[in-house]
């Protein structure tokens, strides 16, 4: 009996982790063991359905995705669990044209983003910001 195929890649995206589990399946995505059909926030959920949308019904109507996120805001986690999904689908189809489409729609979905928050300094209450003189 062959052994059944099964991915797990992950994507990040700020101080949010994402872990995706991709495996032949009826379609079913779910986020945090919430089915993506009624994940809250409608912002989020549709962040998270864009590469579902750039790959096509048709792809991703054969695949169950599991995704499981943590770590972050609410909108950090949908776009780690968004570069999760990316990645996996890539990975499991191994094509370079779904690969330029996603490139070509945001680069992030792929590459993800490298930006994080500039550590804190002495004299204020944040990275940039100063605490006021009251005199002069």
């Amino acid at each position: 009996m062959p052994a059944k195929r099964v991915l797990v890649v992950s994507g990040k995206r700020k101080t949010a982790l994402a872990r995706a589990i991709v495996k032949p399946g009826m379609g079913r995505v779910r986020i945090n063991k919430t089915p993506l059909e009624i994940y809250q926030p409608e912002v989020a959920r549709a962040k998270i359905m864009e590469p579902l949308t750039i790959a096509g019904e048709d792809l991703w109507r054969q695949l169950d995705i599991e995704v499981e996120t943590w770590g972050g805001g609410y909108m950090g986690q949908a776009e780690a669990a968004r570069n999760a999904i990316a990645k996996a689908l890539l990975k499991w189809t191994k094509s370079s044209h779904l690969h330029r489409a996603f490139i070509d729609y945001d680069r992030t979905m792929v590459a993800g983003d490298s930006r994080r928050k500039e550590p804190k300094k002495f004299g204020g209450p944040g990275a940039r910001a100063r605490d006021q003189k009251s005199y002069r």
